[in-house]
């Protein structure tokens, strides 16, 4: 599966754009600007993916990436 089509379904089951999960990640002090703030893990946003949004592993760690700076 490519970045994008994770970033599709997510997009799909939760009704959140990309742009929605770095301002929803900004708002819950993991990052700045869409940007991961260098003192947060991957865990922590994983477990909150997982929690609030019933994402699976993989598709939480898309968003880390997304977060790092990988383009969607």
């Amino acid at each position: 599966m490519t970045f994008q089509a994770y970033i599709d379904n997510i997009q799909a089951k939760t009704g959140k754009s990309a742009a929605d999960f770095k301002k929803l990640a900004d708002q819950k002090g993991f990052s700045s600007k869409g940007k991961l703030k260098p003192e947060v893990k991957a865990g922590q946003v994983v477990a909150w993916l997982k929690e609030e949004f019933e994402l699976g592993h993989g598709h939480a760690m898309a968003i880390v990436a997304l977060l790092k700076g990988k383009e969607a």
